[in-house]
């Protein structure tokens, strides 16, 4: 007797391969059997997958949810997308490690995530635990990540470590690594990320190359300085002999426009000199962070609190305009590469008095306060204490389809596991898997069914070293989505981004199912995996 059966349906393995008709049968956590032909074995449940696909559970190798899985446990947004497992401690950023002499640093650094994280942890170890302790609805894999290391060790200082400070990120990376970090991962435009030159991260990026961690990196530009970004992370991992993973791969701002084609060539020719290099994208225009990271790095070299009292200096705000204004060598500026404040939308603000400036531009928020858009900016930083979100319109949908239809790149969110109601946030945390089944097979079948599912299944386990989870096999544990190939579909926009995807019938994680007929179930059976 088997726990459930699911008969008559589609099957997209998740290798790539033709899909084909077949039944799944699942005992447990574990997919057991996979037949072609109609069996008599029993099952205590049976799911008639008639005009559905079976596929494995979308693994989403561009994740933030570390910093909202604590409040958001039953993972909503992503869930209802068929994610399964999700890739945390992207971009640089993580809540881990702790260290006592810049507790506070870090606080401001992540914002202090979500407002139900215990803080009851020192590195990732505890963390981990913590989080499982809590129980949420999707596995989690941890990368360790170089700004929070960083901060553990010295702070927002802007200088190069020293040899005692070098060493004491090497001694958090091995211990991140022996706590089941997948790898290392970085945010070079994001202070103190920026502020670390190539050699720092050769250097700790070669604490993995026994282990087989990743590099995973939100690149040093992804604008002018674009190409000179994507050789400088080719060339740490052919330094340090690690395999790259590029995160979220863009070409932001018109001036680059059509560059997406020499980046996928790059990274094809270092995979021919023998480099292991992959990437992720979603399917948006609009990139989202924080609001403060469009502003010149110098401004945070003291941390979030410093930087709120120095935007009420006058002299700091000239300073600032003219760096926007004339640019600043090493430096990506996303304003001008945007095209101005218009392409900022705000999104992330407090309840308070500032609340019903979400959604606006904010040249928009300038013109109803009757002042600059740079002055807009800084005063909201100031009132919200540097606690704002916004989304920035920069991408061309020809880089998008040039990057989603290449080798090597994977489907990534750049989202969180958020639930609806909670203000605005970008509709990729609720639509990118769904809006990629959609738009890019259904609607322009720029990919066809398989090879799409293999670019969220497939080709993430692998690149993670997965050995049990992304393809639709016996002996694999039960990731599973059911969804209509005809119906399934993004409802979220950026004005009403809290909108489930539709068409996505059933999720199972760990054999247990999650959602069952687009409906949550309550389920937590998520777990944490460690790199073994």
């Amino acid at each position: 007797m088997y726990d459930l059966k699911i008969s008559g349906v589609t099957i997209v393995d998740g290798t790539g391969s033709p899909q084909f008709q077949g039944e799944v049968l699942i005992a447990k956590d574990e997919i057991m059997a996979v037949e072609l032909r109609p069996s008599r074995e029993l099952a205590r449940e049976t799911i008639d997958g008639e005009g559905l696909v079976l596929c494995p559970g979308f693994i989403d190798l561009h994740s933030h949810s570390d910093f909202t899985l604590f409040s958001h446990p039953r993972a909503e947004s992503k869930i209802h997308q068929g994610v399964t497992t999700e890739l945390v401690g992207n971009c640089g950023s993580a809540p881990y490690p702790v260290s006592d002499a810049y507790r506070e640093d870090l606080y401001s650094y992540v914002g202090r995530g979500d407002r139900r994280m215990p803080w009851s942890w020192s590195d990732l170890g505890g963390y981990l635990e913590a989080l499982e302790g809590a129980r949420v609805s999707v596995n989690v894999a941890p990368l360790a990540a170089h700004g929070s290391l960083r901060i553990a060790a010295m702070g927002f200082a802007e200088r190069r470590p020293s040899e005692e400070e070098l060493d004491e990120m090497k001694r958090l990376l091995r211990r991140d690594l022996k706590d089941g970090a997948f790898g290392l991962s970085t945010g070079l435009i994001y202070a103190p990320g920026t502020y670390a030159d190539t050699e720092e991260i050769i250097a700790l990026a070669q604490e993995m190359s026994e282990s087989g961690g990743i590099y995973v990196s939100h690149i040093r530009g992804e604008s002018e300085g674009l190409l000179d970004a994507v050789e400088e992370a080719l060339e740490i991992g052919r330094q340090a002999q690690v395999p790259v993973h590029i995160a979220h791969l863009k070409a932001a701002g018109k001036a680059v426009w059509g560059a997406s084609e020499k980046v996928v060539q790059m990274m094809v020719e270092a995979r021919d000199a023998g480099g292991d290099v992959t990437g992720d994208v979603y399917p948006y225009m609009g990139g989202s962070t924080s609001l403060a990271a469009l502003l010149p790095p110098w401004i945070l070299n003291e941390g979030m609190p410093r930087l709120v009292e120095r935007l009420k200096f006058e002299e700091q705000r000239r300073r600032i305009a003219r760096d926007i204004e004339e640019g600043l060598e090493g430096w990506w500026n996303p304003v001008r590469s945007a095209g101005g404040w218009e392409a900022v939308m705000i999104t992330g603000i407090s309840d308070g008095p500032n609340a019903h400036f979400r959604g606006l531009r904010v040249t928009e928020i300038a013109e109803r306060r009757g002042t600059s858009p740079l002055d807009a900016a800084c005063d909201l930083l100031v009132e919200e204490q540097g606690s704002v979100s916004m989304i920035i319109f920069m991408m061309d949908e020809g880089d998008v389809r040039t990057y989603l239809s290449a080798e090597g790149v994977a489907v990534g969110s750049d989202g969180s596991a958020v639930s609806p109601n909670e203000g605005l946030t970008h509709p990729r945390s609720y639509g990118t898997f769904a809006r990629v089944l959609a738009r890019y097979v259904r609607e322009e079948q720029l990919l066809s069914l398989p090879r799409a599912i293999y670019k969220m299944t497939g080709l993430p386990a692998q690149r993670l070293g997965l050995t049990d989870r992304g393809f639709l096999r016996p002996g694999h544990k039960a990731d599973l989505v059911l969804f209509s190939p005809d119906e399934v579909a993004d409802t979220a926009t950026y004005e009403s981004p809290h909108s489930y995807a539709r068409g996505i019938e059933y999720v199972l994680v760990n054999g247990q199912i999650v959602t069952r007929d687009a409906e949550h179930t309550g389920a937590l059976p998520g777990r944490i995996l460690r790199r073994k």
